[in-house]
């Protein structure tokens, strides 16, 4: 059993890189899997999703090399296209070895998405891209089986924005016979880096960033070098950071552009933040102000920053809401804030914030990366100390969490607890509070 002890009333103040992108590394990696050749990848983030991912592609017969922060990939080796449903339902894009290895393979087995407990994660526009495309799908209780002699090319009009789904099906038509256009695209950074990486492997794909993607298919890809985009969740959480703890950070190795609606929300409640090539530094002085947000696709604000957002209303003036329209059930954080002195109720989509609210060291439980992050940044502004089970989550979404905020002057420790009737204890005391 393990916990992160977070003492409390302590400004964050400092310079911090931020890592690569959690999101577009898993896509990169798995769209590995097109080439022919190597394909190295450099900035991708030291996380347990990677190396879980990185399992799942192992086990394919892929050669791998991960050694700080870069990923060689040898894909030539692959022998199987089959994904172990139990490794699978450790994580969410495990579906997305449909569209990398169909094409090439012609069949692929794989278990249904597990990931963050955050509500149902449907599955249907992939399958409506991949039939489109040629595809048929066998449903088994565990896992299902998808296979295609030849995938061709296709209009193909998702019912809902979906990432997900737009980049899986960009990878499959990379390798289908003809023209492939995706419409009601979703517009992430993370859906243009995997582009940018398709392209300089000799795919053909245009409109990435739009909401109509177009893609000519190839008869086979070849090698390359390629650099993940930065992580823009994680840039956004250390910007609400200093707004919370009413600290300055200096946020290097960043990407600006792909938070400005985050960076206009935050600068409205009361953030002072300023915006360079590749850095933003976030301040707070002021009072922080109420506000009303509603997440949505890119470039909307990210569902993943709602959770941090609402530790921020706790500490403005007046009441504020959360609508969550991409995972209307994301609120698990919001009964763990309560108990740490917050006053929050939520209905249907929307939580309903009381600012103002002085937080006290609690022990709480994350229930998904994100919430993880939102009760550290509690657990930083609370009085005494707070102890914050479900490291495991954060660990799969945040390199070096500990050390990141010590950095910046955050009393963060890792504890552990080895005796049995104690650790047995501590699993009795979080499963009351989950």
């Amino acid at each position: 059993m393990r916990w992160l002890e977070v003492a409390g009333n302590t400004p964050l103040c400092g310079k911090i890189a931020v890592q690569g992108s959690k999101n577009s590394s898993l896509s990169l990696i798995v769209a590995s899997c097109l080439s022919n050749e190597d394909v190295i990848i450099e900035n991708v983030p030291d996380i347990l999703d990677i190396k879980t991912t990185l399992g799942l592609l192992t086990s394919t017969g892929a050669t791998i090399q991960f050694e700080n922060n870069t990923l060689r990939v040898d894909p030539s080796t692959i022998c199987n296209s089959i994904i172990n449903s139990n490794k699978s339902e450790n994580i969410r894009i495990a579906y997305y070895f449909l569209g990398a290895l169909l094409a090439k393979y012609k069949l692929v087995a794989v278990g249904y998405p597990g990931g963050d407990k955050i509500g149902p994660r449907p599955i249907d526009q992939h399958i409506k891209g991949l039939k489109a495309l040629g595809a048929k799908f066998t449903f088994y209780d565990d896992y299902y089986v998808v296979n295609a002699d030849r995938l061709i090319g296709n209009e193909i009009y998702f019912d809902v924005i979906t990432s997900g789904a737009t980049m899986n099906i960009m990878m499959a038509a990379t390798l289908a016979h003809g023209r492939t256009v995706i419409h009601n695209a979703a517009r992430d950074p993370e859906v243009v880096d995997l582009a940018v990486f398709l392209n300089k492997m000799g795919a053909y794909i245009t409109g990435a960033g739009t909401n109509t993607i177009k893609i000519r298919g190839v008869d086979g890809l070849t090698g390359c070098t390629h650099q993940s985009i930065p992580d823009r969740i994680i840039a956004g959480s250390y910007i609400m950071a200093a707004g919370i703890t009413r600290g300055c950070i200096e946020i290097t190795d960043c990407e600006p552009q792909h938070l400005e609606i985050c960076v206009d929300k935050l600068s409205d409640i009361g953030i002072d933040i300023s915006v360079g090539d590749n850095t933003i530094t976030a301040s707070c002085e002021s009072i922080l102000r109420s506000s009303n947000i509603t997440t949505g696709m890119y470039p909307m604000f990210a569902t993943d920053l709602q959770q941090p957002a609402t530790v921020l209303l706790l500490k403005s003036n007046g009441k504020g809401t959360i609508t969550e329209m991409v995972y209307p059930r994301r609120f698990n954080h919001c009964r763990q804030l309560n108990l740490m002195g917050a006053e929050i109720t939520t209905y249907h989509n929307t939580a309903y914030i009381e600012g103002m609210k002085e937080l006290r060291g609690a022990d709480v439980t994350a229930s998904d990366i994100r919430s993880g992050i939102a009760l550290v940044l509690a657990g930083l502004c609370a009085k005494g100390t707070t102890r914050v089970f479900g490291v495991d989550h954060l660990e799969r979404g945040f390199e070096n969490i500990v050390g990141s905020f010590n950095a910046l002057g955050a009393n963060i420790k890792m504890a552990s607890c080895d005796n049995v009737e104690s650790a047995e204890q501590a699993e009795k005391q979080v499963f009351v509070i989950a």
